[in-house]
């Protein structure tokens, strides 16, 4: 297989427009994102407007903001405002529905083992206050084609599930998952899907109407830029009269009759900073004008940008590929040599590249120390020299 080769850098432009701190090789935009000074200047502008009439903003001015905010980005994901609830962020939105499922004894949730820790531990609690079980399907990594996530998936499927939980993008092994072929298998089963979609808006277009999916919860704080605090949960029309914020408010008893019980109970849980989810509209404005070709050719800079930086680091630590280019956005996973894991937080690993190197990278354990792995992010301010600098440091470090 050649390799994938590098696109035209556009990274020392992008950086001047984030206020990264520039004596880090910052190749972790996957954890927690990063957003441009310009998005950071519009979150700002809605905090002055609250703080100048706080009372004006929350009970005239907030809602029609909220409901603008929803219009951008039900068009974005490719939804109905209607079916769109703000979250602080997609664990939130996975909580939200496992808290609001009625379970049995007996009932089984179905999760990969490629799954976020946080909502694997949300499965596990809410399964055992109900007497129901976690069942987990093991999906090999690395992995050869998307059809071992369906076959692995389905296989553990049985009369007793009642929702399946999975990634679109995984954390631990940044793979894309075929979201579609499972939402209809499941659906002819008559099981329910919620995605995970932490990483999936900015990173992959979405269709949620199309996808058809009973629940599915992503981040906007990541790949699309926004600030911290910025999530949504969508819910199928059908499903939205048993979901409940995890926080029960005015929302619950209101008389009013011009919006759905769905949006009068999430649009208000208690007094908070609204203004991560309005900037959601500025953020994807201000991606969308990095490049000529808007949203498209950014998705597709950033995963050329992957697939070329994990050619180099497989050459460099001697190992295939570990996904195909099929499975891979702007993500990308690959395995080191097994070493114990710390007891105390980060792998010593990761400490050592940013201590000695400047490279802020995660190294984690994964499935299970001994064995371990990196992964890469890549964002336009991202480029060629900085995954040469991770190449050589990982030859000398291990």
């Amino acid at each position: 297989m050649n390799p994938n080769t590098f696109p035209e850098s556009r990274a020392g432009a992008a950086r001047e427009l984030w206020p990264l701190d520039p004596a880090v090789t910052f190749l972790n935009h996957g954890s927690f994102g990063a957003c441009p000074r310009a998005v950071l200047e519009a979150q700002q502008r809605y905090r002055d407007q609250l703080e100048r009439e706080p009372v004006r903003f929350f009970l005239r001015e907030l809602e029609p903001l909220l409901d603008a905010a929803r219009g951008e980005l039900a068009a974005f994901v490719g939804a109905d405002p209607d079916d769109l609830a703000f979250v602080p962020n997609a664990t939130f939105g996975v909580n939200t529905v496992l808290r609001s499922l009625s379970l049995g004894q007996g009932d089984e949730l179905c999760v990969t083992d490629h799954g976020y820790n946080a909502c694997r531990n949300a499965a596990e609690a809410v399964a055992a206050g109900a007497g129901a079980r976690v069942v987990v399907a093991p999906v090999p990594f690395p992995i050869e084609a998307p059809e071992q996530v369906v076959e692995a998936v389905l296989a553990r499927v049985g009369p007793r599930t009642r929702l399946v939980l999975i990634d679109h993008v995984t954390s631990p092994t940044g793979l894309v998952f075929p979201v579609d072929a499972l939402s209809a298998e499941l659906a002819a089963r008559g099981v329910d899907l919620l995605v995970d979609g932490a990483h999936a808006p900015g990173m992959l277009p979405l269709d949620l109407r199309a996808l058809g999916a009973a629940y599915y919860t992503g981040n906007c704080h990541k790949w699309m830029c926004a600030p911290k605090g910025a999530g949504f949960l969508h819910v199928r029309r059908d499903r939205q009269g048993s979901v409940r914020p995890l926080c029960i408010s005015h929302g619950a008893n209101s008389p009013r009759t011009d919006r759905s019980r769905f949006l009068l109970e999430f649009d208000w849980t208690g007094t908070s900073d609204p203004s991560a989810a309005l900037c959601i509209a500025d953020a994807i404005r201000a991606m969308a004008a990095l490049l000529p070709g808007g949203w498209p050719e950014l998705r597709a800079h950033n995963r050329a940008t992957a697939l070329a930086a994990r050619d180099l680091l497989c050459a460099t630590l001697g190992c295939p590929p570990p996904s195909p280019d099929t499975m891979i956005g702007a993500l990308a996973t690959v395995p080191l040599p097994d070493a114990a894991s710390s007891p105390l937080g980060l792998d010593p690993l990761q400490d050592a590249l940013l201590a000695h190197w400047g490279i802020e990278v995660p190294v984690f354990a994964w499935p299970a120390s001994p064995r371990r792995a990196l992964r890469i992010s890549a964002q336009i301010y991202n480029d060629r020299p900085q995954y040469e600098r991770l190449a050589a440091a990982l030859s000398a470090l291990l």
